[in-house]
Order: structure tokens, then sequence, then C-alpha cells
């Protein structure tokens, strides 16, 4: 790689990396090319040469200026990295104000409505499979157009637009937060929170602070996921699969503490909730199907690592990775990068780091900036045996992948 870059042979340096398993989808995101346009380069049919172009594949692939002849890049100066390309550091929606003057109706209210809660459930389906990037610009802009329209509708029908205008945002929230950016997460679920609180939507008051409380859980904050997570629990009226949600989360707070016996107790009262029958599903624009018995012994799992019995987590997360249903590919990823961070904790390198390749390769599809930072607390555990080749080599393809998905979240 350094002798690509110091001949500035791109065709080198983008077949290195899709040897790697950076495809070069990713490689012409991250350096604002055409997917072709890599192709190309790759086959030796076009050459990068213009110092636009070298300055961008520079910034896009966090290459130091002085691999490629460059000058000190803004970035290096800055002891950070350049922002990933893509939509995932956008201004958060501006408030509401009754001063916007009122446009002409291109499209009726119930009738726009009534469209978005039927195609919902593709928008779960493709984050899902194929990562949040993938629904994040649709889904923005149904819920800009939701705020536009709210503005000058009234009644039931404005109270509608709200009620599922909540759901979207709180879904876009979740979507930024797959990306890493928790600013943006954090922005969407408070207007989430807002629009349940005007409705009185206490289910969805319910969901948006368990859904802050994993927030505050994925930052390292316990103490703020305890209280959320408990905040949660005591609204009125909620469903036992949002209330076991809300309880496993409160468990991951405990456990972050270190609080072993409180963590045990929740996670066990969420497993009961989880596997109650449920309330008919006539809502399909909040997916909690997720939430099963087998998702809380998952998340108790990741907590075992926590409170120093990997070997115990690593044969939860085996079991339950296999009758894991396909759909959730992203959350594959990241549970695999548990399993390997477990294997790794427990002192064993070789199946760590196998588990860690396979979550590797499906993160690079998805672009989760959450399996990334997962993958990164196991390649942290897995330093020690760095002279495993198996250990060795996942160890590169991990390095090059963060400079292509970026880095890992703040979690501050």
């Amino acid at each position: 790689m350094i002798t690509a870059c110091r001949a500035r042979d791109f065709s080198a340096v983008f077949r290195l990396l899709k040897h790697a398993g950076i495809y070069p989808s990713l490689i012409a995101r991250a350096c604002d090319l055409t997917p072709s346009r890599v192709g190309e380069v790759i086959a030796g049919k076009r050459r990068i040469e213009k110092i636009d172009l070298v300055e961008r594949v520079a910034d896009g692939l966090r290459i130091p200026g002085h691999m490629l002849g460059l000058a000190t890049r803004p970035w290096e100066q800055q002891g950070g990295s350049p922002a990933p390309p893509g939509p995932t550091h956008r201004q958060p929606m501006p408030e509401a104000t009754s001063e916007r003057a009122a446009p002409r109706q291109l499209i009726e209210p119930e009738f726009f409505a009534a469209q978005i809660r039927t195609i919902m459930p593709s928008h779960y389906k493709a984050a899902n499979l194929f990562g949040a990037r993938h629904a994040l610009d649709p889904v923005e802009r149904h819920v800009r157009s939701i705020d536009r329209l709210q503005l000058h509708t009234f009644g039931p029908v404005r109270e509608d637009l709200l009620t599922l205008g909540a759901r979207m945002a709180e879904f876009l929230g979740w979507l930024y937060q797959d990306l890493g950016d928790f600013r943006q997460a954090a922005a969407w679920s408070d207007r989430a929170m807002e629009w349940s609180q005007e409705t009185g939507d206490d289910l969805m008051t319910s969901y948006v602070l368990f859904r802050k409380s994993n927030q505050a859980t994925a930052r390292r904050h316990p103490q703020q996921a305890v209280s959320l997570s408990r905040a949660a629990q005591r609204v009125p009226g909620v469903t036992p699969r949002i209330r076991a949600l809300a309880t496993q989360q409160e468990a991951q707070g405990h456990a972050l503490l270190g609080n072993t016996r409180f963590a045990q107790t929740k996670f066990d009262e969420a497993a009961e909730l989880a596997a109650a029958p449920d309330e008919p599903e006539d809502d399909a624009a909040l997916d909690t199907a997720y939430c099963t018995p087998t998702y809380v012994e998952m998340q108790r799992a990741n907590c075992w690592i926590e409170l120093g019995e990997p070997e115990r987590a690593a044969r939860v997360f085996e079991t339950g990775l296999v009758t894991l249903p396909q759909v959730y590919r992203n959350d594959h990823g990241v549970y695999l990068s548990r399993l390997a961070r477990a294997y790794a904790t427990a002192g064993e390198p070789e199946q760590g780091a196998a588990a860690a390749d396979r979550a590797l390769s499906i993160a690079l599809d998805t672009e989760s900036a959450r399996a990334l930072a997962e993958l990164t607390a196991a390649g942290n555990a897995l330093m020690s045996w760095s002279d495993v080749p198996a250990v060795a080599e996942f160890s590169a393809r991990l390095s090059l992948a963060r400079s292509v998905i970026g880095p890992r979240p703040s979690l501050s």
C-alpha cells in the first residue's frame, strides 16, 4: 500500500482495498467518485492524475498527505479525520413556526399518511437487511413532508400525521445512531418525543424513552440509561413487548455499573415479558417484532462479557445466531462482533478472529458504524494475540475498513 501510494498508483491502491473486502461502491462514496469510474481505475482503463482528484482520494480514504506527495491535509492538522461522505451530518430539522406561509396543498394529508404507513415496513426491512443508509434518505424526506403538512392541517387529521411522524422521527433517530451520528440521533428522538407528547401517545412516549436509554447505553452513560429506562416502564398502558424492551435496557445499564444481581433480575423480567402474548400488531409504522426472548438473551450475552463470563456469552451468541432471521443482517454483524470479543476475552483468538472476519464482511456492506464500533472493541481484545496469523489478517482488514466507513462514533 505504501509503495502504491508513493507512486500514486490508484489502480493498485483500489485493488488492495477491494482485496481487503472494501467494495468499489464504498470507495466511490468515500472519494465522491462514480462506482463505474472506480471500476475503470481498478481495471487500469483510467488514471487519477489531476491534483484535485488526488486530494479528494486522500481525504476520502484518509491517506496522510505525505504518502501521496501532498501537503499535510487539514484534517491531519486538526488531529482527526474528515467526516465520512453521505447524509450523516445534516442539520436538524428547523423548528416549526406558524410564520411559514401556507403552501398550496400538493397532496391530501390523509392519503399521504395512509401511503406512508403502507411503505414503512419496507423501510424497516431495508435498514435491517442492507444497512441504515439505504433507508435514511426516503425516511427523512417523509418526516420533513409530515412536518410541512401538519403546520396547515387541523383536528384528527393533524393528530394522525403527528402520530405517524413520531414513529418515523424515532426510526430516523435510530438510522442516524446506526451510522454513528449520535447528535442527529438525539435530535430526532427529541422530535419524536415532542410529537408523541403533543398527541398524548403514551405507547410512543414509552418507546422513545427506551430508545433514548439505548443511546445512553451506547455512549456508556449507565446512570442515564437506567433512569430513562425506568421512566419508560412507568408510562401507563404500555404493551408487554415495549415494557420488555425498556426492562432489558435497564438491565444493560445495571451491567455497565457492575450490578450483577440487579442486571440478571431485570433480564429475567424482560425475558418473561417478551415471551408473553402481545397485543395484535395493528401499527405497521412501529416495529417491535424484533423483541423476542432470543433478543433479550442476546443482550444478556453482551453483558456476560462485561460481568466477566465471556465463555457463557459466547455460548449464548452461538445459539442465538443460528435462529436469528436472515432479514436482521445488520444485527447479525453486530452480534458476530460481540461473539468475537467474547472469544478474545475468553482466550480463544482464532475463533475470535474468525467471527470478527465474518462480522467485518457484513459491516463493510451495511456501512454500520454501530457494528464497526463493536468490531473495534473486538479488535482491541484480540491485540494480545497479534502474532496469530488470523488475528493479524483481521486487524489489517479492520484498519482499512475504518478508513472508508469512518471513525468509531464518539461515545462521549
